[in-house]
């Protein structure tokens, strides 16, 4: 089967970058920085009952051409297709989400895309798709070392032959998943994805999440209705939004998310069925 092409010129309009772009470190540097603030993480259709489709076309139409947002599974897959397009060469790993464990926590699922990118300087982790904790720089893979990016410090903390991504947040370094450098066929991506989407003690089957990286150092993310803004872990501003009018407005405004009425009206009475409005998670609130 021949693989759909990919339309460079519409990522780079919708991530507002310009060609020509040559696979260097900057590049790199400010494709990631592009992606992450021009595409949102957000769950709402998996909130909705639907899995993500991961294929090159679904992706284009969705996020791209559509304006839409998406998770790990998504922003990353669009990501790898762009960087690839551009001559980067890219190799494609998974992670175990252990947000709020320790370093060597056990028993986690592999439900976390994530890319590594190969250059002269070395090899780079490259993920625009961890929501309000998504790094936004290339880091180094090679442990021990306190990297800086335009939001937190991050590191990788070596636990036995994988490597645990940390940021330092409120004076401690927090784990934030767990994941080996080596590669994974994408049927590792369309196993994760499923489970993401539909297990019950799946984060995203639930709630309502929406979050993206903002300009200095800030991260705005909404969870099941309450709107929180932080700065290196801080509260900065917080908010329960009343209504349909007051969600979209946020959404479009704050988190560059402009949902149809019908689906926002839709998600936010599926939030009053399942009795989650205004709920929190310790890692959105």
């Amino acid at each position: 089967m021949t693989e759909s092409p990919f339309d460079l010129n519409a990522w780079l309009r919708r991530i507002g970058l310009a060609g020509p772009l040559v696979p260097t470190l900057d590049t790199l540097r400010r494709v990631i920085t592009a992606q992450s603030a021009a595409i949102p993480f957000e769950s709402v259709g998996v909130l909705l009952g639907r899995v993500p489709q991961l294929d090159l076309p679904s992706l284009q139409a969705r996020l791209v051409a559509g304006g839409r947002g998406g998770y790990c599974f998504e922003l990353n897959a669009l990501l790898r297709a762009g960087l690839k397009a551009l001559g980067f060469e890219v190799v494609s790993c998974i992670g175990r989400v252990i947000r709020g464990m320790e370093p060597d926590a056990a028993g986690r699922p592999a439900t976390h895309m994530l890319l590594r990118v190969e250059l002269p300087e070395g090899s780079f982790l490259a993920d625009v798709g961890f929501g309000n904790l998504t790094p936004t720089a290339p880091l180094l893979i090679a442990p021990n070392i306190e990297q800086a990016t335009p939001h937190e410090t991050m590191r990788l903390l070596p636990v036995g032959h994988e490597l645990t991504l940390q940021a330092h947040i409120r004076e401690e370094w927090q784990s934030i998943y767990r994941f080996s450098p080596n590669p994974v066929d994408d049927i590792d991506y369309a196993v994760g994805n499923w489970y993401t989407a539909t297990h019950p003690a799946s984060l995203f089957v639930s709630n309502m999440i929406v979050a993206r990286p903002g300009a200095e150092g800030l991260r705005c993310s909404l969870f099941n209705g309450r709107l929180t803004i932080r700065r290196a872990g801080q509260l900065v501003e917080q908010a329960m939004l009343a209504d349909v009018a007051e969600h979209a407005a946020t959404l479009r405004d704050r988190l560059g998310l402009a949902l149809p009425e019908a689906e926002l009206t839709q998600a936010l009475a599926e939030l009053g069925r399942r009795g989650t409005v205004g709920t929190t998670s310790p890692f959105f609130s």
